[in-house]
């Protein structure tokens, strides 16, 4: 088993690991059993401790995965060109197309990889967003994931620095000689592959992107991604991609902590319901698509709203719908108690309602379809699933912006390789996950794609560090 024991300084040459893997999650874990499976000398560094390594997959439950017929794991078929299709339409384009397609064909090996290493999967829960033919969920979730995948790196010879900071690189002519951890000590490496998240718990650098409106949003990942390690990547020449205000934000009950609230915070019944900003009115089309390809919008939504605060409406019908979330709804008898006690102006929410209710479609609605039951002359109209609010008891979800991750991160290849400035790839410098994600996402986001870009683009990173390593 290969073990750092020295400590080192700037100037120590002693030992020199093949790959340092910066990050414990889903990206780095399978770049770092890649790597040491071809058999390098592998270090992950984790800025958590133990028990809150791995980023934002401890709040991850599945990964969208491409497959042509029934698998394990997978109900029906997920075409690539369906696959394909989905990604264009919540992107709207935007995005590196031969990055895109090589994530998608890659997905069909992740479920079987991540097998044969110890993840476990089961059906698709009932309640989460229809997912049980694109998506594969892991059983116990993202952290069982995280757990399996350690234990398997452990048993190959993979070495663990928790609780440890890297605060710079050490990068001259797109060549990385090592990393500098918060103590000062120098590590130094061979490839070095960066998995180190976004900057979505660095509140001060979001507000360079979004302006004071990000006071108010909840991180409902990890507390430790700070974008450290991509500041380090930018300021040393990686050429950087993807926008400042571009993330993955969903829609999140405005009781969650301000750290960490995790999958439990998101609220899934906006389909159901009528969405509401401070003053009482509808801003925007409930029921547009499917809630798998929409519900990551909802956060940038409510962040555009008055105080970055907005409200789910629904009756007792409508909140049968849905996966709860892990915080109580409010409830009262009446449209305008309910208002009362969620500090709305009643009189206009008791107007905005019963204008919806009119508008609304005679005969049930059918969520497993959409169903085009919509709205009439309201503006947005609700053009699926527009049922009224009639049947007391109600209640209400306060809402606010729960940022997961950023999007803007580094420019990568085909072959994960971090591209510098001048255009040319970094000569050992490879990137997964988060920190490159905004290649594949230039906006939007589908359920369940942030761990498949990690998980193909560890794999591939992992395989080309160990490639060149061994090749020589």
């Amino acid at each position: 088993m290969h073990m750092y024991t020295k400590k080192s300084n700037h100037n120590d040459n002693n030992h020199i690991w093949d790959v340092i893997v910066i990050g414990a999650g889903n990206a780095g874990l399978c770049a770092a059993i890649t790597a040491s499976e071809a058999g390098c000398s592998t270090l992950v560094i984790e800025a958590a401790p133990k028990d809150m390594r791995g980023g934002n997959t401890r709040h991850t439950r599945n990964l969208r995965a491409m497959h042509d017929e029934p698998t394990d794991v997978l109900t029906d078929a997920y075409s690539f060109e369906e696959y394909y299709d989905d990604l264009m339409r919540v992107t709207k384009g935007v995005t590196n197309h031969d990055l895109a397609k090589l994530t998608l064909e890659k997905s069909v090996e992740l479920t079987s990889w991540l097998s044969e290493r110890g993840v476990r999967f089961q059906p698709a829960l009932s309640g989460t967003l229809n997912l049980g033919r694109t998506n594969a969920f892991f059983l116990g979730g993202g952290r069982a994931l995280l757990n399996a995948l350690c234990r398997h790196a452990k048993s190959i010879g993979i070495s663990f620095l928790y609780d440890t900071a890297v605060t710079d690189l050490v990068i001259e002519d797109a060549f990385c000689e090592g990393v500098i951890l918060g103590d000062g000590r120098m590590l130094r490496c061979k490839k070095l592959i960066t998995t180190a998240g976004g900057f979505e718990a660095n509140l001060d650098w979001l507000a360079e992107g979004w302006g004071d409106s990000a006071k108010n949003f909840l991180v409902r990942g990890t507390p430790y991604n700070k974008g450290t390690i991509l500041k380090a990547l930018l300021e040393k020449g990686a050429q950087p991609v993807g926008d400042l205000d571009q993330c993955h934000a969903v829609a999140i009950d405005a009781r969650a902590p301000k750290y960490d609230g995790g999958i439990a915070s998101r609220i899934d019944g906006v389909p159901f319901s009528a969405v509401l900003n401070k003053d009482a009115k509808r801003f925007y089309d409930e029921g547009e698509d499917f809630w798998p390809k929409r519900y990551a919008i909802w956060g940038r939504l409510v962040a555009g709203q008055p105080d970055q605060i907005a409200y789910a409406i629904l009756d007792s019908e409508g909140v049968k719908r849905f996966m709860p979330s892990v915080f109580t709804p409010i409830k009262d008898d009446t449209i305008a108690g309910l208002a009362e006690q969620l500090s709305l102006p009643v009189e206009d929410t008791v107007k905005t309602i019963d204008e919806f209710n009119k508008a609304c479609p005679a005969g049930p609605i059918d969520q497993q379809i959409l169903d085009g039951k919509a709205t009439e002359g309201l503006s947005p109209n609700k053009t699926n699933w527009a049922a009224p609010i009639l049947k007391p008891p109600f209640f209400g979800f306060p809402l606010r912006p729960g940022i997961t991750f950023t999007y803007m991160g580094v420019e990568v290849n085909e072959k994960a390789q971090i591209i510098m400035s001048d255009g040319k790839p970094a000569a050992n410098l490879y990137a997964a996950g988060e920190i490159m994600a905004g290649n594949v996402l230039g906006q939007g986001y589908l359920a369940g794609i942030g761990m498949t870009i990690g998980g193909v683009f560890g794999l591939i990173a992992g395989r080309q560090a160990a490639r060149t390593l061994t090749n020589q």
